[in-house]
């Protein structure tokens, strides 16, 4: 390979890595790597189950390769790594994927290699777990390691990844090595915030998450609290935000793969230099609660209604994305068949895998059959249903307050 010539590698290709990758290889011959072999299969056919890029946006530049190879890897020299970082069932820290892909590029290290996590982790990570990985293998002083939050936002396109701005952090003080970084992170986010603190970098992004977990779930706490006291929510809401400094955090199921278990994460290293985190879980427990009462709301308002079709409009843990992990819409569905046996579930936008296993609808031919619908999820294709709806006289349930009265 020519002498000081990039050539990146992005470990991890689900809705963080690849468009770091994809992004990459329009200037750079890039391999994406990914032991999930279903997953580079169907990327090398050009198909993004998530529903995230066209064929178009993968067809493959700089003769990039998507591979789930590692040997593939072994001439890389910046590795950036973007694996899962979930919570097991104790709620702790899972960081056998981050674990098992450094000990991947350990097989691999070269002399002046980079390596970086972007992995949502707890602060000390990168440096106390991922460095020794790596150091076993080479000085310290013979490679870079560095971290970089992940900002994806699947399904917003206003904030794609090129579009955002991203904290960058590394150990090192060579100039050469900062060179070769801002070439690369330019290349995939608007505007980079540098800082030599690999742990603040970390922290940061617990943070950002953490926070927004806290705002809704004191929102939704509000919305049951209302519900309980018979007020009108959305009144209450839209008296409240006509102050100047009300934030308008909007009362939802909150899914994915962030709120729900970075809150752990802080938890988690807070016990560890002995220090209790009261405030960070509370959110986290009103948000798991919206699961019962939901359901508690769907069945007092369709009461009577047990034995007729009724359909649960959203699956996803968000609105206009494919992803259903962590989504507390799947559970309500699963909780409420048990009441309503008729009921059925639809997203046009669900993952393809997630769809098969729950058994969820992506199409609805006719709405005639159904005598009450509720929507869960704010889906732009599901407004396009409100006239017929409308015109068929179902009753409609929009705990959320989606759509308006």
């Amino acid at each position: 390979m020519e002498k000081n010539k990039l050539l990146p590698c992005v470990i991890g290709l689900g809705y963080v890595g690849l468009p770091v990758f994809l992004n990459i290889s329009k200037y750079y011959k890039t391999i994406g790597f990914d032991k999930n072999v279903h997953r580079v299969r169907s990327l090398n056919k050009r198909i993004d189950f998530n529903y995230e890029f066209s064929k178009k946006d993968l067809i493959l530049k700089k003769k990039s390769l998507i591979t789930a190879n590692e040997k593939k890897i072994k001439n890389c020299n910046f590795y950036i790594v973007t694996v899962p970082t979930p919570i097991n069932i104790k709620k702790l820290p899972d960081l056998k994927y981050v674990i098992n892909a450094f000990k991947i590029i350990s097989k691999y290290l070269k002399n002046k290699d980079i390596v970086f996590l972007e992995s949502t982790v707890y602060p000390g990570t990168t440096e106390d777990i991922c460095l020794p990985i790596l150091a076993k293998k080479k000085s310290k002083n013979d490679f870079t390691i560095g971290y970089s939050s992940e900002r994806v936002n699947p399904g917003d396109k206003s904030h794609a990844i090129d579009k955002i701005n991203k904290v960058v952090a590394f150990n090192s003080i060579n100039n050469e090595d900062k060179i070769k970084i801002i070439k690369i992170y330019k290349l995939i986010s608007k505007k980079l915030y540098f800082t030599k603190n690999i742990k603040n970098a970390e922290m940061s992004k617990l943070l950002e998450n953490t926070q927004r977990d806290l705002n809704i779930s004191f929102i939704n706490e509000a919305l049951i609290l209302s519900d309980k006291m018979g007020l009108d929510f959305n009144e209450v809401y839209k008296l409240a935000k006509t102050k100047w400094n009300f934030l308008k955090f909007r009362p939802g199921l909150v899914g994915g793969h962030c709120l729900p278990v970075d809150p752990y994460y802080l938890s988690y290293i807070g016990k560890k230099n002995g220090f209790q985190a009261e405030v960070t879980l509370s959110g986290r427990k009103t948000n798991d609660k919206m699961v019962d009462f939901v359901c508690r709301y769907i069945k007092k308002k369709l009461k009577g209604l047990e034995k007729k079709k009724i359909l649960i409009a959203g699956i996803t843990y968000k609105k206009d994305t494919s992803d259903a992990r962590n989504s507390l819409s799947i559970k309500i569905f699963k909780k409420i068949k048990n009441t309503f046996k008729k009921a059925e579930a639809f997203d046009p936008n669900v993952n393809l895998n997630n769809f098969r296993y729950f058994k969820i609808n992506k199409e609805i031919n006719s709405l005639i059959d159904y005598k009450a619908i509720i929507f869960l999820v704010k889906h732009t294709k599901f407004r396009k249903m409100l006239p017929k709806i409308k015109k068929l006289k179902i009753k409609v349930i929009d705990i959320f307050n989606f759509y308006g009265k």
